[in-house]
């Protein structure tokens, strides 16, 4: 975590209230003069580790003043200087102090990167010295390539296109660039496309108790499998606990920092950290009965980029299985391009005029491949995988899938093989629907409750039962009572079909019980729609001089005789945004409370209820 430079966005109408944070910390302009004059700024490094085995990756370059007996902030430091439009003095003072220190304590031995954290405002500054950066570590010994500037998100960028130009200055001169704190800030996905960093540092307060935060987990995931996808290393600053670090882990990304692994220090620290082995609870085969792409996937021997037109083509006749060739980058294991045998055989081998191998000899493969039409992570469904293959062109219908697991070539899907395993699943989900609704049964619910469970999903589940059923049946016969349950089967169905139906899911446990499977912000509007909608079918139900009525007699449980309200439903919805639920078991166990709190309800009221986790409702 880079504390030097952390700093507030300051908001006009906050700003007296900021100036006067920063006065009562004791630090003027003077003040932060007095110590570039007398040298009084030293620097700590904190290890940065890889998550492979635990080594020493590199180290963050962090600012410290000498003998501190009054517990300086040193972002306060900061936004003095910026305030007080000497941010840039201060700014190549602790690049110098980091680029020397770093050169004494023997960084270059270590083969280790130096990330030097750099204001936005300073680099922007009128006041900068073109040119510094390349000085120092000239001057001290310390190869550019292995100098890592991080610039952090949170900082108020006005002109983002002098920043570009700025970044693009350091870039071209053999820098690499990190985005700090990401996520902290305003522009983070701006910043992204504007400047193509090298890598990101997801900010702290999204690591922080990511093993207990279901929402920190998916926005984490989402930063690291994009990153992942475009090339950008990712590094999780501020791990405090094991249970941070394992999640994390789990994630694949690639680097680590935080107190828990290595605290700053003066020194530069040469031992490893400790790293936990995990097994991957997002397997690439299944998340627990789940199938997914890179369970059908087929480790196709990649071609190198810079290979030439003859090895691609012995490839082709050596391997006539193979449909496409990926086009892979050695060092970063992207995949970058793909050549299909039927285009890639026409095209550039045999050419217009049947000269095509003679033109293209002396060609590299990355002047011959094509763009892949398709790349998706290991751990997506069959599903997710085939709805994107039906939005491709025609020409490109059929060319295989590219696969990845965190961002690194996994394999190839060839289209048929897709189907065949749809296929597949859908006749064992056959076999295991409900033979009167034709809804998925309990195998199935189990199954898809475990899949999100995996993936850390916020979702509610919605157990839908019919109240007083068992009366209506014994009255009216079990044939009506046939026809009311594949009727909320099909108002289920209807009731969701205006929602995203790749997260939503219906099953029929049995009987008169049914399950819904929602995300949490349209369960409540899903749950209402399902109660009108079956209220609206009561004369079909009862017949029209029963709902004039508004009641019937049957026989209760007792085999007594009784007078009941007219079909209503009670629905009880367990929330995994109230409970941090780990298994279908435990789940299974909370909705016993919540059911019984909805038939209470219904009971009360004669007539449906929903009932939501009380203390989600308030």
């Amino acid at each position: 975590m880079t504390v030097r430079s952390k700093w507030d966005i300051t908001i006009d109408d906050e700003k007296g209230v900021y100036e006067k944070e920063i006065n009562q910390s004791g630090i003027d302009r003077q003040a932060i003069l007095e110590l570039l004059d007398n040298d009084s700024l030293t620097t700590h490094f904190q290890p940065v580790f890889s998550a492979k085995d635990g080594s020493v990756y590199g180290y963050e370059a962090l600012t410290r003043i000498k003998e501190d007996k009054n517990s300086t902030n040193i972002g306060d430091l900061f936004k003095k200087a910026i305030q007080t439009n000497i941010i840039s003095s201060l700014d190549v003072q602790c690049r110098e102090n980091a680029i020397k220190l770093s050169s004494s304590l023997g960084i270059n031995s270590r083969n280790s990167y130096l990330f030097l954290n750099v204001c936005p405002e300073a680099l922007m500054d009128t006041a900068h010295s073109t040119g510094i950066t390349d000085e120092f570590a000239e001057e001290y010994g310390i190869s550019k390539d292995k100098i890592i500037l991080e610039i952090t998100e949170e900082s108020a960028i006005h002109n983002y296109n002098l920043f570009k130009q700025t970044v693009l200055y350091y870039q071209k001169r053999g820098y690499k660039i990190a985005i700090d704190d990401f996520g902290a800030g305003y522009g983070g996905l701006k910043m992204l496309s504007l400047i193509e960093p090298d890598f990101v540092k997801i900010d702290r307060h999204f690591i922080s108790n990511i093993d207990k935060a279901t929402i920190k987990f998916n926005l984490v995931d989402s930063i690291a499998t994009a990153c992942h996808k475009i090339g950008i290393k990712v590094i999780a600053e501020g791990i405090e606990e094991e249970e941070e670090l394992k999640v994390i882990m789990n994630m694949g990304i690639e680097l680590l920092q935080g107190f828990y692994l290595h605290r700053p220090s003066p020194v530069l620290n040469g031992d490893k950290a400790t790293i936990p082995v995990l097994h991957d609870r997002r397997n690439t085969c299944c998340i627990k009965g789940e199938c997914l792409i890179g369970g059908i996937a087929d480790n196709v021997s990649p071609i190198h980029p810079s290979a030439n037109i003859t090895a691609a083509f012995n490839r082709f006749i050596k391997e006539p299985e193979i449909r496409g060739m990926p086009v892979v980058e050695e060092q970063s294991e992207r995949i970058v391009g793909m050549l299909h045998r039927n285009r890639f055989l026409e095209n550039n081998v045999l050419g217009k005029y049947g000269y095509g191998m003679h033109l293209n000899a002396t060609k590299q493969i990355d002047a011959l491949m094509e763009h892949p039409s398709l790349i998706v992570e290991a751990t997506t469904t069959l599903e997710d995988v085939a709805q994107r293959i039906r939005s491709r062109r025609a020409e490109f219908l059929y060319d295989d899938v590219c696969v990845t697991k965190n961002g690194k070539y996994f394999g190839t899907v060839a289209v048929h093989a897709l189907l065949d395993a749809i296929t597949e699943k859908s006749i064992s989900l056959a076999k295991n629907a409900n033979p009167l609704s034709g809804l998925p049964g309990n195998e199935s619910i189990q199954r898809e409750i475990n899949k999100r469970l995996s993936q850390n999903m916020h979702f509610d589940v919605c157990y839908v039962d019919i109240n007083n059923f068992k009366p209506y049946n014994d009255h009216y016969g079990f044939e009506r009572g046939d026809m009311v349950i594949k009727t909320l089967a099909g108002i289920i169905e209807d009731s969701l079909k205006e929602y995203d139906s790749n997260f939503n899911f219906t099953g029929h446990i049995g009987g008169d019980d049914f399950i819904v499977i929602t995300q949490p912000q349209i369960s409540i509007r899903s749950c209402d729609n399902i109660i009108s909608g079956f209220e609206a079918k009561r004369v079909e139900f009862h017949g029209l001089e029963d709902c004039e009525k508004g009641r019937y007699a049957s026989r209760n449980r007792k085999d007594e005789e009784e007078t009941f309200s007219l079909l209503s439903v009670s629905i009880g919805i367990v929330s995994t945004e109230v409970y941090a639920i780990g298994s279908f078991a435990q789940l299974a166990s909370i909705a016993t409370e919540v059911k019984k709190a909805a038939k209470m309800k219904a009971n009360r009221n004669g007539g449906s209820a929903v009932v939501r986790d009380r203390r989600l409702m308030g």
